[in-house]
């Protein structure tokens, strides 16, 4: 398709981008920490690729900031190297690509520290991570935009491209801006800085989408497209489900322009409780009625009917998610979770029955205060699933193929519940995984796969600790390991991890505000002592609700 461009819809699919003239535009070179197969998966940094492609006063031009053993990096458009440009844009996910941002500025000759870039360029960091906890790798950052780009950050850089081509000091621009909605400069702004949020209500207004698909990437040929931001449930353990309020779906009409005027191959559908949405099976009935084929994240179990499980299999589709989430029905209690086993057998057998290939079924290990019985029951639970799996099948030869238990450990996170709470040693999480393994073996059909122990725990390290981890960051990023680092620094991640916080205690993280108050965070974390459920969201919105305190914070 050829590139279309405008105030409501910008498409290259598999073109490469023109590399724009400079004249009269602030060169930006908006980096992804990561290599292309991970970005063209990325929805938040080609929305913003999205947001400066089309607008005149921006020349954009992507990097992948992967390791080039030394090479300083370059344009994936032009060539031109990562020095030439007078902002670097970095989108933020993922703790562990703190290292991947570090080792690329080093080879570029851009100074790490930010102090030691009294002048341009000016190093601006966005995503889920700046207003999640930023301070790790804030003494590189000049800027951190705390929010949504929708909620205002061309308009900051519009005030940087002001300043740059006028050729002021990059430390007056700072200054001008450190007070605006959504800005961090460290050390400047005043804290905590509340994150800007677009629009208000229940709508999503303006849905995320790829700009860019490729057989290269992670999801290949693929256009993803958000239907909606935030869940009204309120897991405790998961940071998207605080940090992303309030949850807002998109309009079926919206959704429909943009697979109308990209015509993609397939669609990946991206969000939170997609079977909540009312108008799934109206938008799935489009895509199969165009031609279109189409994926889903993971689904609720109490979600999958016979008709929504007869008509994904005559789409397509072979393999289907479900989260169990926790190994028994105490800790799913105290989680918030809410999930009845007989749903989610039923849900089994009914993908056993219309001959799915392949269900993943995604479980947390490592909780505080579980105990032996709780893994004796998902020992239970696993016969119950086999149980459940046969029953599906009946008399044909052919049912539910293989069913993966994908294991991944507990982190606490901040803006979270846990972010009072202990995480289990690395020794604890190799036993849970290893006794899984063993009550798993007899079961036929039945894979078994797990996230590295070490992995969660640098994950846990990152993402509680402050600026003070910064040389253990740029460590990791020289000598090219994690664990390297750890024996060149004498980083504790015990010291970080292993302690339940007081209630009082000051976090590093608190010079940002996601908009959940500190206040209802640790009532949760009481109530998951006590094992008690919390409602979700209300369907009106915050107006009925006013609970967590985001409310206070949209417009």
């Amino acid at each position: 398709m050829s590139e279309q461009s405008g105030s409501d819809f910008f498409y290259l699919g598999r073109q490469q981008p023109r590399v724009p003239e400079r004249g009269g535009r602030l060169p930006v070179a908006l980096a992804f920490p990561g290599p292309e197969r991970f970005a063209m998966s990325g929805l938040g940094w080609q929305a913003v690729y999205r947001m400066l492609a089309t607008r005149p006063d921006f020349a954009v031009e992507r990097f992948f900031l992967e390791d080039t053993h030394g090479a300083g990096p370059v344009s994936a458009d032009s060539d031109a190297p990562l020095s030439d440009f007078p902002c670097i844009a970095l989108s933020l996910t993922f703790e562990e690509e703190f290292a991947a941002v570090l080792r690329a500025l080093e080879a570029a000759g851009v100074p790490v520290r930010s102090v030691d870039r009294p002048d341009w360029p000016l190093v601006l960091a966005g995503g889920p991570l700046a207003w999640l906890n930023p301070t790790p790798i804030a003494p590189c950052v000049d800027l951190f935009w705390v929010g949504e780009a929708e909620a205002g950050l061309v308009e900051i850089m519009e005030r940087m491209r002001h300043a740059a081509l006028a050729g002021r000091p990059k430390q007056e621009f700072l200054s001008e801006v450190a007070a605006e909605p959504g800005v961090w400069v460290p050390g400047v702004s005043p804290t905590p800085v509340r994150r800007a949020i677009a629009g208000g209500g229940r709508r999503l207004d303006d849905p995320a989408y790829s700009c860019f698909i490729s057989g290269k990437a992670e999801f290949a040929d693929m256009l993803l497209l958000e239907v909606n931001r935030g869940c009204p449930y309120g897991c405790r353990f998961c940071a998207a489900g605080f940090i992303y309020r309030p949850p807002r779906h998109a309009e079926l009409e919206d959704l429909k322009a943009i697979v109308q005027a990209a015509n993609p191959p397939k669609v990946g559908l991206v969000g939170t409780a997609l079977t909540d949405w009312p108008q799934l099976m109206d938008f799935l009935s489009w895509l199969k009625e165009r031609g279109t084929k189409f994926s889903l994240s993971s689904i609720r179990a109490d979600g999958v009917t016979p008709d929504f499980l007869k008509f994904l299999r005559h789409s397509g589709l072979r393999t289907i998610t479900l989260a169990l989430e926790a190994p028994s029905r105490r800790l799913r209690k105290a989680a918030n979770k809410r999930l009845r086993e007989e749903d989610f057998l039923n849900a089994v057998r009914l993908c056993s029955e219309y001959t799915v290939n392949h269900l993943k079924i995604y479980c947390i290990v490592g909780w505080p205060g579980e105990t032996d019985e709780d893994y004796e029951e998902l020992g239970r639970f696993l016969v119950d699933i086999q149980r459940a799996r046969e029953e599906g099948k009946g008399k044909r030869s052919k049912g539910l193929e293989l069913i993966t238990l994908s294991l991944s450990q507990l982190v606490p996170k901040p803006w979270t519940p846990f972010q009072w709470a202990p995480m289990a040693t690395e020794e604890q999480l190799d036993a849970v995984v290893a006794r899984i393994k063993v009550m798993a073996k007899p079961l036929r059909g039945l894979k078994i796969s797990a996230d590295s122990p070490f992995g969660a725990r640098l994950q846990g390290y990152l993402s509680r600790s402050g600026p003070e981890v910064f040389d253990f960051l740029l460590a990791a990023a020289r000598l090219g390991g994690w664990r390297k680092a750890l024996r060149e620094t004498g980083a504790d991640f015990s010291s970080v991890l292993d302690h339940e916080r007081g209630e009082h205690e000051a976090f590093p993280w608190e010079v940002v505000d996601p908009g959940v108050g500190r206040e209802h965070l640790w009532r949760e974390w009481q109530r998951y002592k006590e094992e008690r459920n919390t409602p979700p969201c209300p369907p009106e919105g915050c107006e009925r609700c006013k609970l967590c305190g985001v409310f206070s914070t949209t417009p």
